[in-house]
């Protein structure tokens, strides 16, 4: 397995403070953000929090909905996603509620740590003399399964993983308050960052919150290509989940990028209510023919674009390379159920199309098609 897709969430006001000095937390969001929190907190396989967040807020980091929660279960994973803390020291109070409460509980920490936190009701993994934030994320997408992991905190654990270029996608939650106080902890501290603009991918009022999602960008350094190739798959998979249901087609996501990273439009099957649109004729059906950026483009697709297809004169593959488009990423092969012997990724290539496969993510995007493999 990769290492997981990590997304940063934070609240912070105005002033760019994530509490104040205080007794009491700061409540930076209201009911409307707390519920959006809950719902990305359902689509991940795992929340990671520091030692420090846990000793200051005492969090119990739950899914509080139990539609949510059910919906989990039905989709064959645990009620809760893994809850997970991360120490040097291992000094943490083990009558916290962060224990007692919720599903599965890790705890990454030194040989050191590990000493003080034997009996604790969690998976203890010491990862020698120091911590290490790669390690700690391979074994978590190797041995625990996490592909997508929601990371709530604190400033140290954010501001570490986006100066080691380890973050994914930031969703920051604007606050309309200030708090003015020298001391309160921030969310980012000083150090050395990844060079390059963040990208925007969405803006949305949230109660009186505004939610801003970004993604790092940085152009030119090793690993770029393939850590955008995920973040894209990774939000064509998310779309899949969002198809009407059927018993006679695949819910698929599509997302197509611009070479310079601007998402031109994204789609999913059967979109619009229309029963027979396929994710990538939903996507580019959005974009102007002849878009020049389309020939630098990639189309993102949670399984491979049809080869053949009865419900419409052209399939997928064919629709694509007629865009001008040249490159597809995907993470499943179409399998027999509808077409035997399907081969989207033939007709692409035999038209000069780079084809990549992120096996990594089939899984994500055969959930909701299990019916239909069974």
């Amino acid at each position: 397995m990769p290492r997981p897709y990590v997304l940063l969430s934070a609240a912070v006001s105005l002033d760019g403070f994530l509490d104040d000095t205080g007794p009491e937390r700061l409540l930076l969001s209201g009911p409307a953000d707390f519920d959006r929190v809950d719902e990305v907190r359902a689509s991940s396989d795992a929340i990671l929090i520091g030692a420090g967040t846990l000793r200051t807020d005492n969090p119990r980091l739950l899914v509080n909905s139990p539609e949510r929660r059910a919906a989990r279960v039905a989709d064959g994973r645990p009620e809760y996603p893994l809850k997970v803390a991360v120490t040097a020291s291992g000094d943490l109070d083990p009558a916290a509620p962060f224990w007692h409460t919720g599903g599965d509980k890790a705890v990454y920490t030194t040989d050191k740590g590990a000493e003080r936190l034997r009996g604790l009701a969690a998976d203890v993994v010491a990862l020698g003399p120091e911590l290490d934030w790669r390690a700690v994320l391979d074994h978590l997408g190797d041995v625990r399964g996490v592909r997508r992991l929601m990371v709530e905190g604190g400033g140290r654990v954010h501001t570490q993983l986006m100066r080691q270029a380890l973050a994914d996608e930031l969703h920051l939650a604007l606050a309309p308050i200030f708090v003015g106080q020298p001391g309160a902890p921030r969310l980012f501290g000083p150090g050395a960052y990844p060079p390059g603009r963040m990208r925007l991918l969405e803006t949305r009022p949230v109660g009186d919150i505004v939610l801003m999602r970004y993604v790092p960008t940085a152009p030119g350094t090793a690993g770029a290509d393939a850590a955008a190739d995920r973040r894209w798959l990774a939000l064509a998979c998310e779309l899949a989940a969002l198809c009407p249901p059927s018993e006679t087609a695949f819910s698929v996501g599509a997302v197509v990028v611009a070479a310079d990273g601007t998402e031109l439009a994204r789609g999913h099957s059967r979109e619009g209510g229309d029963p027979v649109a396929h994710a990538e004729e939903a996507a580019l059906a959005k974009i102007t023919p002849g878009d020049p950026r389309l020939a630098d483009a990639t189309v993102y697709s949670s399984l491979e674009p049809c080869a053949r297809r009865a419900s419409r004169p052209a399939p997928c593959a064919r629709l694509i390379l007629d865009a001008g488009v040249r490159r597809v990423v995907t993470a499943w092969r179409e399998p027999d159920t509808f077409v035997k012997d399907a081969d989207g990724s033939g007709i692409l290539a035999a038209e000069g199309a780079v084809v990549v496969v992120l096996p990594e993510y089939e899984a994500q995007a055969m959930a909701p098609n299990r019916h239909l493999l069974e």
